[in-house]
């Protein structure tokens, strides 16, 4: 047998269901998510805001690395400026009181050339002396100036910076040695002037 049923009441079977709680809870949480919606903006705002200064101050100070390596640059270039001026300078002068000195050291050769030539009654041993002190004083004026002769023996091995080979000849010195020395050469302060003129063994025939 089935148990009886409880009598339902009317009043309790219209009754319908009180939303008022729900639907303040409901907007409770709009408000909360509005109120986080809104805090959110501010910080993204905030964090735009930031970012922004952020750039600014990374824009100043690269240009302001710019403008320090653009006045170095033009600071190294008026340097270089300078120094190349000044070496054109050295070396002009250097040109200048070089050829001064040299010439001023060959004066008395030509003093003792225009006197030898004033004596009409010397002998000729006394003309051989005054040529050998000109000699000399012409040596010694290259000297002075670092003017040296290129006078390479025989046998000497031929070197083209300081020689110039005129010809081959047949010779029992070895292929390439210096048979015959024609003309001296000469340097100044390691400059060929004029190299010597040789001619070179081309071996046995």
């Amino acid at each position: 047998m089935s148990a009886p049923q409880e009598p339902v009441d009317p009043k309790q079977e219209n009754q319908k269901p009180d939303t008022s709680e729900q639907l303040e809870v409901n907007e409770a949480q709009a408000d909360d998510a509005a109120a986080g919606a809104a805090l959110h903006e501010d910080d993204l705002v905030q964090f735009g805001e930031a970012a922004d200064e952020g750039l600014g101050d990374m824009l100043s100070a690269a240009q302001e690395e710019i403008a320090r390596y653009h006045e170095e640059l033009l600071r190294a270039r008026a340097e270089i400026e300078n120094v190349r001026r000044r070496a054109q300078e050295d070396v002009a002068k250097a040109r200048k009181f070089g050829t001064e000195a040299f010439a001023e050291s060959l004066i008395p050769v030509r003093d003792s050339l225009e006197a030898a030539l004033a004596l009409t009654d010397q002998t000729a041993e006394s003309w051989k002396e005054g040529v050998e002190a000109t000699l000399r004083q012409l040596n010694g004026a290259f000297e002075r100036n670092q003017m040296r002769e290129v006078a390479p023996m025989p046998g000497d091995k031929f070197d083209p910076h300081f020689h110039q080979a005129i010809s081959s000849v047949p010779s029992d010195q070895p292929a390439g040695a210096i048979v015959q020395v024609l003309q001296k050469g000469y340097t100044l302060a390691e400059r060929v002037l004029r190299p010597a003129l040789v001619m070179v063994s081309a071996g046995q025939a």
